[in-house]
């Protein structure tokens, strides 16, 4: 049975392989223009930096340096239910200088498109065993970021030798880059 998170709760992971879904729905009309939600992964270090920027798992550089995180691919639209992207973890394969990994969702060309997760609505994180697709762990972001374009919904991270989830839930108004600057 999946636990149902609430923002800054924590919880140990099960299993040291698993998926993360990413999921969300966008009021299209808002605009007048389509929503292009993108997610990102920064595996950081003690000092909670980018290790070495091949770290930085996107949709243009869909699998880490150590095999241990993976992006299955860009959903340019968002449609239909369920995940609309997923991350692939194995954290029996991670480089021992990763101490956290952050999970990102990012609009594209949010400033161009004057889009912000304040038009976002059913946006979830969650964790899941991918071959029964039995979940463990789920993060409803239930905010309203009305100024934000960019918003870390959760993260995994190291704490005496095991792995634990964090629900975040924590928005920025600069897009990719304020997070970029902070990680970097």
């Amino acid at each position: 049975m999946a636990i149902n998170l609430q923002k800054g709760q924590r919880e140990q992971l099960n299993a040291p392989k698993f998926m993360i879904g990413l999921g969300w729905d966008t009021n299209s009309t808002a605009t007048g223009t389509s929503f292009d939600l993108d997610a990102s992964v920064f595996m950081l270090g003690d000092n909670k930096k980018l290790i070495a920027d091949e770290y930085f798992v996107f949709y243009n550089n869909t699998k880490s340096p150590d095999n241990a995180v993976e992006h299955t691919g860009d959903n340019r639209t968002g449609d239909g239910d369920g995940d609309d992207e997923q991350i692939k973890i194995d954290l029996t394969v991670i480089d021992p200088r990763v101490s956290e990994i952050c999970v990102v969702i990012t609009i594209h060309d949010a400033e161009a498109r004057r889009q912000n997760f304040g038009q976002v609505r059913n946006s979830f994180i969650r964790v899941f065993n991918p071959d029964t697709n039995e979940q463990n762990l789920k993060y409803e972001l239930d905010e309203d970021f009305s100024i934000e374009t960019a918003v870390e919904f959760g993260r995994i991270y190291k704490r005496d030798g095991k792995w634990k989830f964090e629900a975040v839930g924590m928005g920025m108004r600069g897009g990719l880059q304020d997070f970029l600057n902070k990680y970097q």
